[in-house]
């Protein structure tokens, strides 16, 4: 099964939300970042600008209930695909 990380925050997701084409986003919300996908998440930059307000802002989860209890930020932000880091 192939495995699609957010380009703002790395986490992993089962499906693309930017669909099979990877251009057409579903508008659904990050469980970590909260980036709404096809939205701040549209450009590179706008990427970049996003993960750092995120980052300044300390980070927290969106969804904090899945959180996982060992989750490893560094080791997430690694995950964020190479044309948005």
């Amino acid at each position: 099964m192939p495995v699609w990380y957010c380009r703002v925050c790395g986490l992993d997701y089962d499906e693309s939300p930017w669909g099979p084409d990877n251009q057409s986003p579903d508008y659904s919300i990050c469980h970590c970042c909260g980036v709404e996908f096809g939205y701040e998440d549209y450009t590179p930059d706008s990427t970049r600008r996003y993960r750092a307000e995120w980052l300044a802002n300390g980070a927290s989860w969106f969804y904090p209930k899945v959180k996982p209890a060992n989750w490893q930020q560094a080791a997430q932000l690694r995950q964020v695909p190479e044309l948005y880091r």
